[in-house]
């Protein structure tokens, strides 16, 4: 086979790699969030929110590369577990407040070990992860140039 054709193998697409890894990685998220009862882009949100309360839908959107029409309805399956409220802003009626409940705010504690065990789940040391994310995060900025 042609080095030129070699590029076409699956091993030998980035692509690939990175889908395959997130498949595996969303399956221990999957199981570590089960009790949460969250799904894992609704720990994302969550996420978003511990780090800073009352937030529009469009800074969401844009903390997570997530278009509002995606976003909406994460927000309101949230709201329907009671963990955040969505208001419309007094300043500006089209925008939408999210502001975590009590509910949402205690659940932190019950995600607080889920890095660490995403990490021993991962084999790897802090180094290594703080690495990895280094380059993901440069990855990720040069493909949106």
């Amino acid at each position: 086979m042609s080095e030129e054709h070699n590029q076409l193998l699956l091993d030998n697409q980035l692509c690939f790699l990175i889908y395959s890894t997130n498949l595996a990685l969303h399956h221990v998220y999957r199981q570590l969030l089960a009790p949460l009862g969250l799904t894992y882009p609704q720990y994302l949100v969550m996420l978003v929110l511990w780090e800073k309360d009352q937030l529009t839908v469009s800074e969401i959107g844009e903390r997570l590369f997530l278009e509002s029409s995606t976003l909406t309805p994460l927000l309101k399956k949230l709201e329907t577990s009671k963990l955040i409220t969505r208001q419309r802003s007094t300043k500006d009626e089209r925008q939408v407040i999210i502001t975590l409940t009590d509910q949402g705010e205690k659940l932190q504690e019950q995600a607080i070990d889920i890095p660490n065990q995403i990490a021993q789940a991962a084999s790897c040391t802090p180094a290594t992860l703080s690495e990895l994310k280094q380059q993901l995060s440069e990855l990720r900025l040069n493909l949106t140039k």
